[in-house]
């Protein structure tokens, strides 16, 4: 018979955030995914996260799974007269690899040449600037908008875009190091 059900507080370390999830015990929980909506907190950006829970220690923590762009905010940003490159891009990170889609709004229309010059750039650049992070690097990054900026600023060489976004990262698989240190005894 299970026993009884209670709530069980969950910090989300990457928002500075704590829930709490209503379960049996703390072992059901590992494993499970949260879904928090950070428009509000983003200002309208329209950001949506998936956690997935894990035990570290004692403690549960809830670390970042997926991050999505939400359909309605892309649509609010299209205009007439405007083009979009988008791109599917899987790569490696320090502890995982991630697949990651970015999203670009150009100002007016383009050739197909200008679309694939902004894509293989937009892709390379992403490669280059993730493999030396990790992944919760990566997803504090893009919360903020640091990573979406820098990418912007090189992307904007080859033509201007009024929107440059990571419509989509999620973690594809992580990778477990384990790390055996022999200590000597003399």
């Amino acid at each position: 018979m299970p026993g009884k059900k209670k709530f069980f507080e969950i910090e989300l370390p990457l928002i500075k955030q704590k829930v709490e999830l209503y379960s049996d015990s703390e072992e059901n929980l590992v494993g499970r995914t949260v879904k928090i909506d950070l428009t509000r907190k983003l200002r309208g950006k329209s950001l949506e996260i998936i956690f997935k829970i894990k035990q570290q220690g004692e403690k549960i923590i809830a670390e970042p799974y997926r991050l999505r762009l939400l359909g309605y905010f892309i649509r609010r940003m299209m205009r007439k007269s405007t083009d979009y490159v988008e791109d599917s891009i899987s790569t490696n990170c320090k502890n995982a690899i991630l697949r990651i889609k970015p999203f670009l709004i150009t100002r007016k229309r383009v050739s197909r040449k200008v679309s694939k010059a902004l894509r293989e750039k937009a892709k390379e650049l992403i490669k280059e600037a993730i493999k030396n992070k990790t992944y919760e690097e990566v997803f504090s990054e893009l919360l903020q908008g640091k990573f979406q900026r820098a990418l912007s600023l090189e992307l904007k060489k080859i033509y201007p875009l009024s929107l440059c976004e990571i419509r989509n990262i999620y973690l594809e698989k992580e990778r477990q190091e384990v790390k055996i240190k022999e200590e000597k005894v003399k």
